[in-house]
């Protein structure tokens, strides 16, 4: 998953973007939004959504529910 492109589909669907950093172990993006989600964005590709919003940006993004 483009990162750039995940942000934007987030975004538009009116969820802030809070904060886009790589993880500490550096192999990976992490980013919250300001519904409670985090998604991560390892460089091999897995995708997880984790927190209170996770439901809903897992739907913007067309994740399976508990990714």
């Amino acid at each position: 998953m483009d990162i750039d492109k995940a942000v934007a589909a987030v975004t538009a669907a009116g969820i802030e973007l809070t904060d886009r950093r790589r993880r500490d172990e550096g192999d990976g993006w992490i980013l919250r939004f300001s519904n409670g989600a985090s998604l991560i964005l390892l460089d091999s590709g897995k995708v997880t959504v984790e927190g209170r919003g996770a439901a809903d940006v897992a739907g913007i993004l067309d994740l399976p529910a508990g990714s």
